[in-house]
């Protein structure tokens, strides 16, 4: 019913299948199932193979009608999502019509045999990559091997490589500040009433519109300077856009780091990188070293208060190319605010580390430094052209380039 009442589901599969219960006990930390590069993710309604499909999973309970409450955060902190994992249970998926959720429901199983037949084998499936069997540099370190059971014949894995991660942070690490406050939000701004109309009536925007209602009703009823109400549709599309443009110009104003905005301006963006309107940028640094760490076998990941399609577009759309094939993932303010401990804890448990301190993050400002080292990450801050000056006795190791790493 959740489905039903929040994303206008038509028809909704509760599904025992084994692979979507084995899937989520491979890592039984993780709040996630992650993949890319397969050709089934087309399926997945918003999807394509380039995309990262995230799935959120949440813990089973001993009465199904006990998962209403954890179900429900999870639809509403992952807009996207079409299905829910419960771990050791199942899966629910949901469509517009009884079509919709069945051919889902056929690609979310494929897509989770696939993950734990690739498991099997060690290789990675959440990285574009899918794993450094290939690589020279894989083949001259720790090799994973297998103990056999002669009987059932099945291939257990006895041991990984331990594994390392470096977490970056975009603007004033990878890119720099201006990039950001001097193209891409005016380009936003001055952009969002002529994206609105043109794509007014369309699943995405009407999705990016529920969460602004959300998100400027929680405003207004907080206070905060610049917040309008948004009528309802039945007063007028051009009543409803004008409230929406003053609120998203209010909120770029104050540099806001919330879902709601950033959502939309990632599919803002989107328009302008396809209409070779804007090109991503990064610090000359940063190419080379992302090559370098990913030839090395360290998974590198993007944490930033952008949208996880703003990411992915500025790193796919850069003068050196595109450099996602060297990311595995993306994290934005969905996994929580980048000044809170709990986010950096919550992206150690995604990332498939034993410990926290065999992450590495990368940032320009102290307050997210002192939340990522709270929650056990090594952590370097970034110092670049533009970026805000550090306290006294910061007690951090600072770089100027990501060549000094």
């Amino acid at each position: 019913m959740k489905a039903y009442h929040t994303r206008n589901a038509g028809a909704v599969i509760h599904s025992h299948g084994m692979e979507s219960c084995l899937v989520t006990m491979i890592n039984p930390l993780s709040k996630e199932f992650r993949i890319t590069h397969m050709e089934m993710i087309k399926g997945i309604l918003g999807h394509g193979y380039y995309d990262e499909l995230v799935v959120p999973i949440i813990e089973n309970t001993a009465h199904e009608r006990e998962l209403t409450e954890s179900l429900s955060d999870a639809i509403s902190a992952y807009p996207k999502t079409t299905a829910v994992l419960v771990r050791n249970h199942g899966i629910y998926v949901w469509g517009d019509s009884w079509i919709s959720a069945k051919t889902q429901a056929e690609c979310y199983h494929y897509l989770f045999d696939a993950a734990i037949k690739l498991y099997q084998l060690g290789i990675d499936w959440t990285s574009p990559s899918h794993g450094l069997i290939k690589k020279e540099s894989y083949r001259s370190g720790p090799k994973r091997r297998f103990d056999v059971n002669e009987n059932a014949k099945v291939a257990i894995q006895s041991s990984i490589p331990s594994r390392k991660c470096i977490v970056l942070d975009i603007e004033g690490t990878t890119t720099p500040i201006s990039f950001v406050t001097e193209v891409l939000f005016p380009y936003a701004r001055d952009n969002v009433r002529k994206h609105l109309i043109s794509t007014f009536d369309s699943q995405e925007t009407k999705d990016d519109i529920i969460l602004l209602r959300a998100q400027v009703l929680d405003d207004l009823g907080n206070g905060i300077s610049g917040s309008i109400p948004i009528p309802a549709d039945d007063v007028g599309k051009e009543q409803v856009i004008d409230s929406l443009v003053a609120n998203v110009e209010a909120m770029i104003k104050a540099d806001r780091k919330i879902t709601a905005l950033k959502q939309l301006q990632g599919h803002i963006w989107r328009t302008g990188y396809e209409n070779h309107e804007l090109q991503g940028s990064v610090f000359d640094d940063v190419p080379e070293a992302l090559k370098r760490w990913h030839a090395s076998g360290i998974k590198i990941y993007i944490y930033s208060s952008g949208s996880r399609e703003a990411q992915r577009l500025i790193f796919g759309n850069t003068a050196f190319g595109d450099l996602r094939e060297y990311l595995c993932g993306y994290f934005d303010t969905t996994v929580g605010n980048k000044r809170e401990a709990m986010s950096y804890f919550d992206i150690f448990q995604s990332v498939g580390v034993d410990i926290p301190s065999q992450i590495l993050f990368i940032t320009d400002v102290h307050q997210e430094a002192v939340a990522a080292k709270a929650a056990g990450l090594e952590v370097i801050i970034s110092i670049r052209p533009g970026n805000a000056p550090l306290p006294e006795d910061h007690g951090f190791k600072t770089i100027t380039s990501f060549a000094e790493i």
